[in-house]
């Protein structure tokens, strides 16, 4: 059972990353080509996809989707992780993306893991151990060698691309680590489905969905709801 758990846990990774790629791609379509705002794509991907999700989990597991609104602890919980985790790791990417592209924002942002794991690092108060340090250290170089090249004195990429790039990886560690005893109580599409909404909303305070800024087509159908 266990192994089972494991290896369904490395496919659904692998699976969310691949998507996460796919999206990212997608978004430099949609930012480059037909000049849609980011500001704009951030509140309705939060919104689209946060009601979508509420709308499994009551399927689901019906109306306990909303208990989460009867405890205050959850409550402070959920709305930190929709305002402070969700926007912080959409937009941030996104941003990212815009000024520079999928690519280079994508391994900018999955520096993220590497301070999830200083953190517990930090938590456990032990020493990191030999795989730790190795993935560490090979994660900074890597990133070295994809923003200079190579070169100390340069960047490879805009100082805005990196800013932004740097700010997701904070984002994507603060998403991973906030929501941990959330997502045990409540489990992740009924969390994440609620926090999307809630950075959706707030977001929309800052450019609201009616507001369409770009280029629509009908190539821009599919490329959206990818």
């Amino acid at each position: 059972m266990i192994l089972q758990d494991r290896t369904k846990g490395i496919v659904l990774v692998l699976t969310a990353a691949l998507f996460w790629g796919i999206s990212g791609t997608v978004s430099q379509y949609l930012f480059q080509a037909l000049q849609i705002s980011t500001e704009w794509l951030t509140t309705v991907r939060l919104l689209s996809a946060g009601i979508l999700l509420t709308l499994i989990a009551y399927k689901r597991e019906g109306t306990r989707i909303f208990d989460i609104w009867r405890h205050k602890a959850d409550i402070i919980g959920v709305t930190i992780f929709g305002i402070v985790g969700m926007i912080g790791v959409q937009y941030t990417y996104l941003a990212a993306i815009k000024h520079g592209n999928a690519a280079t924002a994508t391994v900018l942002q999955y520096l993220g893991p590497v301070l999830v794991t200083s953190y517990f690092i930090l938590i456990a108060k032990r020493l990191p151990t030999k795989k730790e340090i190795t993935a560490v250290v090979l994660a900074l170089f890597g990133t070295f060698l994809l923003v200079t090249h190579g070169r100390i004195n340069t960047l490879s990429i805009s100082t805005e691309a990196f800013l932004w790039g740097i700010l997701s990886a904070f984002g994507l560690a603060f998403y991973t680590i906030q929501p941990i005893n959330l997502l045990r109580r409540w489990g992740s599409t009924i969390v994440v489905g609620w926090g999307m909404i809630i950075g959706g909303v707030v977001f929309s305070f800052i450019h609201p969905p009616w507001q369409f800024e770009g280029e629509w087509y009908l190539s821009t159908n599919f490329a959206f709801f990818l």
